[in-house]
């Protein structure tokens, strides 16, 4: 199919809103279920051939393993235990209400006991109201959650491509719930000390010096798709460098900034491939000469670290 295909906030948007808040439902099945990783790394998801899934969880806490799994071909949650049992439902039709008490009658069936902490939506508008309370959100268009699908997937590909040219820690290519947003990070190794203030979950995300790349579908603040990088913490002159290709610019954001390439800007370059990873590369290079990271003994041309080769 067509590289980076359409898909325009405003067209998908209810859709958007609705699948954006059954991925938390069961994003935050995966944090009450999972062990724990550094920088929250076991609580996204990753594609599947169909859809995505949250990897086998479990057996730490007295549960049975298992996983649950969007499917996006078929439009169905899958929730499946080690033993070969599993239990699905559609994902049309319903409410935010009607998929979180969905997916709890599954999980009890399967003998999975999990209690979410905070049964409400992180960091949308609606963060007061429970999940199980919320009929308002009930849109679901198969064709564009379709879409999501496999731009999700297009995307997860160029950054797994990136991915390789460096030969320090990095984080896998995961997608966010919270954000619903996909992205690969790396780091320099330095650690950094936040104030005592800042919240838990923002000082393990950025406790040591980082570099994100990654792609969003839009939002209230930014309404249309794009790639972006961050630097974190931000070092001086970072929005003075040069990003590729013409059309990237950096975006203020508070006090610090976002690279940013619209998808639509993207698609326009004549190989929209080698424009996101000329992206991708041009925020790196900006981030890492303005903090001093050894670019050279770092890099991994071709995913290769044998100096022979």
């Amino acid at each position: 199919m067509e590289l980076f295909p359409p898909i325009p906030f405003a067209e998908w948007r209810d859709t958007k809103e609705t699948l954006h808040r059954f991925a938390q439902v069961v994003g935050k099945v995966r944090l009450a279920a999972s062990a724990r990783r550094n920088h929250w790394w076991n609580v996204p998801f990753h594609l599947t051939g169909r859809g995505i899934t949250t990897r086998p969880m479990g057996q730490l806490d007295g549960n049975p393993i298992f996983t649950i799994d969007f499917d996006f071909v078929g439009h169905q949650l899958v929730v499946a235990t080690l033993d070969g049992r599993a239990v699905s439902f559609p994902l049309a039709g319903r409410s935010v209400a009607s998929f979180y008490a969905a997916l709890m009658e599954a999980l009890a069936a399967l003998g999975v006991r999990v209690a979410l902490a905070v049964p409400r939506p992180f960091d949308l508008p609606d963060a007061g109201r429970p999940f199980a309370e919320d009929t308002e959100h009930a849109a679901y268009d198969t064709g564009h959650a379709q879409r999501y699908w496999q731009v999700l997937s297009q995307v997860a590909s160029v950054l797994e491509e990136f991915a390789a040219g460096y030969s320090g820690k990095v984080s896998p290519v995961h997608h966010f719930w919270h954000t619903f947003d996909i992205a690969h990070s790396r780091f320099s190794g330095r650690r950094i000390d936040h104030p005592r203030q800042t919240d838990p979950v923002t000082r393990e995300a950025y406790s040591r010096e980082v570099i994100s790349f990654g792609f969003w579908f839009g939002d209230d603040g930014f309404p249309e798709p794009a790639f972006y990088s961050y630097t974190a913490p931000e070092p001086a002159g970072l929005a003075e460098e040069p990003l590729r290709p013409a059309a990237a610019r950096w975006v203020a954001r508070g006090e610090s900034h976002l690279a940013v390439l619209r998808y639509d800007d993207a698609r326009a370059e004549a190989d929209p491939r080698a424009a996101v990873l000329g992206f991708y590369e041009s925020a790196y290079r900006a981030g890492a000469g303005r903090a001093g990271w050894d670019v050279e003994r770092l890099s991994c041309a071709g995913g290769v670290t044998d100096p022979q080769l």
